[in-house]
């Protein structure tokens, strides 16, 4: 697969890469800082700049927009607005930094409220949707009201407030497995690879994870609920947004 430079750096915004297979509007990367979509997460988007093409070098090469970007039995696959790069290609990424970096704000503060909701009340998560003017996250509580919510979402921004380091590093899936807390989803475990990816917010939140984050809460601003639904007998929908 792919060297995935957006696990490894989530503020690298530009990089080069190889085209290794194409169909149509559909390219394969040697290396790409575009995270797929996945977790409730939308995929990154940007544009690609040839720089060669067949061996040659180009001086002003043809842009290509990334308009979405999936991982397809195990690649990861970029859609772009039109059909043209071929295997062999180099081309320059360019992220759009903008869109990526509130999806990061969302996904951080997404796990700060999810890790209070879940240690004051031991809900798991059962859904989640991350955009970039909004996110939601579901849970599965049936002694639910707008206090319980209210008091979570002071908590997680006092927690906010503080500044906290978010750290990314990989740890053998056994190792990993041990941690409390690790898997917060109600119907899914991570996948079965050697390694998991950490994502570990200060002291309040701590977790299996393959998405974008922010290197300190500060970034994130506040939280701010929406609405609150109940979408079944014990399936809650928080909607929230940052200030």
């Amino acid at each position: 697969m792919a060297q995935t430079i957006f696990l490894e750096d989530c503020y690298a915004k530009e990089a080069d890469a190889a085209v290794i297979a194409a169909e149509g509007n559909k390219v394969e990367l040697d290396r790409t800082i575009f995270c797929y979509q996945g977790g409730g997460q939308p995929s990154d988007q940007g544009k690609m700049v040839v720089i060669s093409s067949g061996g040659m070098v180009v001086s002003c090469g043809e842009e290509y927009s990334v308009a979405d970007v999936k991982k397809e039995r195990g690649t990861i696959i970029h859609y772009l607005n039109k059909e043209g790069l071929n295997p062999g290609d180099k081309v320059h990424c360019i992220l759009d930094w903008e869109r990526r970096h509130k999806l990061m704000r969302y996904h951080t503060a997404a796990h700060i409220l999810s890790a209070i909701v879940n240690k004051k009340t031991g809900a798991l998560i059962t859904g989640n949707q991350i955009e970039t003017e909004q996110a939601r996250f579901d849970f599965n509580l049936e002694n639910f009201n707008r206090v319980i919510i209210e008091e979570c979402v002071k908590e997680a921004n006092e927690a906010i407030k503080r500044s906290l380091p978010v750290k990314m590093y990989f740890l053998p899936r056994k190792e990993a497995m041990k941690i409390p807390g690790v898997v917060k989803l109600a119907t899914a475990l991570p996948p079965q690879v050697d390694k998991l990816r950490i994502v570990e917010i200060g002291d309040v939140d701590i977790q299996a994870d393959g998405g974008t984050h922010v290197k300190n809460t500060a970034e994130i601003g506040q939280i701010e609920v929406i609405k609150l639904d109940n979408k079944g007998k014990s399936n809650r929908r928080v909607y929230f947004k940052l200030s």
